[in-house]
């Protein structure tokens, strides 16, 4: 199979301005998922972007740029759209398309290539998804609302063996669509879990994560 990996990165963060940009231990954050992603097995690999201070950056990191139009880069436009939009502009034909977000930036290539090829062997799969065992306090069964003053929710007390293990998308460290399947969703049909753990799962949202991931990268 043909795998064209794709990271979409839009130049406007409310969280953290310049997110994608910001220096991480001395380099910028997309940066380390352009180096994981030219290092891995995937056969091509864009950027796609409104910023030019992003696409320069980018390039500077040796990976091919595509632009993409202000309608694509707005702060409620999915993915799909722009995912969609560089693949319409290719003269290449891919099987799959690996998206790979810039603020999961403990993602490996290893990572990369191992759900590779779980997807290339399970090939009735339409998708694959990573996901990270969900901590036994995030169960749904003991989530709580807080209404006026008082919490609401399951008074059920289980002990930690008895709770479901439930698994979670883990910040889009790594997606995987058929090409067949991209104009319908980015996963959905049959989904293939790749898990990972909790330290490389960490997706970068806001500064308290910036801080984490600055300790874990040492």
């Amino acid at each position: 199979m043909k795998f064209l990996g794709i990271i979409p990165a839009r130049g406007g963060s409310k969280g953290i301005p310049k997110k994608n940009i910001k220096l991480l231990k001395g380099k910028p954050l997309i940066a380390y998922t352009i180096e994981t992603a030219l290092n891995s097995k995937l056969d091509k690999v864009i950027v796609s972007t409104d910023c030019e201070e992003i696409a320069e950056v980018s390039k500077n990191y040796g990976v091919e740029v595509m632009m993409r139009t202000d309608i694509l880069a707005q702060d409620k436009t999915p993915t799909l759209p722009v995912l969609q939009d560089v693949v319409s502009k290719l003269d290449e034909e891919y099987d799959a398309i690996m998206t790979l977000q810039p603020t999961s930036p403990l993602r490996t290539e290893n990572h990369i290539n191992e759900s590779i090829k779980l997807f290339e062997i399970n090939t009735s799969a339409d998708s694959l998804v990573s996901v990270v065992e969900m901590p036994h306090n995030f169960s749904s069964e003991k989530l709580m609302k807080l209404e006026g003053m008082y919490l609401t929710g399951n008074s059920n007390v289980k002990r930690r063996q008895e709770v479901e293990i439930m698994y979670a998308r883990n910040g889009a460290a790594i997606y995987i669509t058929k090409c067949e399947k991209l104009n319908e969703y980015i996963f959905g049909g049959k989904i293939l879990p790749y898990f990972m753990s909790k330290i490389n799962s960490f997706d970068i949202d806001d500064m308290e994560d910036w801080e984490i991931v600055e300790k874990l990268i040492g």
